[in-house]
């Protein structure tokens, strides 16, 4: 009955978000009775706590450990396309509910960051910003020349892509007419690397200006 109350939780969080599904919504998508669902979880927070529990722990862990052999890569340039790979590629191969990924507890998480819900946000920081705070410090290193504000920014892009990719994959098939298939990890995995890498060595703001007037100005004499 506790396995049958996440996995209607999950799914209909997934589906409607957080504030629209109640308690009797998740007893009654289970087969339980309301009192099931409190004497297991005490409350829909701790209830969306464990699901986030379940599927995190084994992929923060599995990033950590991928992390932690790239930072001992020597070359800069292939250490931070192997960081940056470290935090992309357990999204993707974590395939089980119970080991991080999956298109469902991707589209949960994207659903939670955009709704706005203070227990939502809470459990997303307790879960993901030690392991997010690794990763930059992580690329920092690699790229010491670009503010560290910067990496936060492009790290958020790269999250936002990581989201897109894994939920709504059939876009990428549509937009290039059949000649790409987004449902293929391996070429998502690839993609999201690569476009990243070349995010992250980006000039930062502040370098770039200067760049950008002048080509202003050369345009307008």
């Amino acid at each position: 009955m506790r396995e049958a109350i996440l996995a209607a939780a999950e799914e209909l969080f997934a589906t409607n978000g957080f504030n629209a599904v109640s308690v009797r919504d998740i007893a009654q998508a289970a087969g339980a009775n309301p009192g099931s669902v409190t004497y297991h979880f005490k409350t829909k927070d701790g209830l969306l706590l464990e699901i986030y529990r379940r599927h995190c722990g084994p992929m923060n862990l599995r990033r950590s450990e991928l992390l932690a052999a790239a930072r001992r890569v020597r070359d800069l340039q292939d250490r931070l396309e192997a960081i940056v790979r470290a935090y992309v590629v357990p999204a993707f191969t974590s395939g089980s509910d119970l080991a991080g990924g999956g298109a469902r507890f991707t589209r949960l998480r994207a659903v939670m960051s955009a709704e706005g819900n203070e227990v939502a946000r809470r459990i997303i920081a307790q879960t993901f910003d030690d392991t997010s705070h690794a990763f930059i410090d992580a690329i920092h290193e690699s790229l010491p020349h670009v503010p560290r504000t910067e990496i936060v920014w492009r790290s958020h892009f790269l999250l936002g892509a990581l989201y897109y990719s894994l939920v709504t994959p059939e876009r990428v098939s549509r937009l290039s007419r059949g000649e790409a298939d987004g449902s293929d990890a391996a070429a998502a995995i690839e993609q999201l690397v690569q476009a990243t890498v070349a995010s992250f060595q980006a000039p930062a703001l502040d370098q770039a200006a200067p760049a950008r007037r002048r080509a202003t100005a050369s345009n307008k004499t």
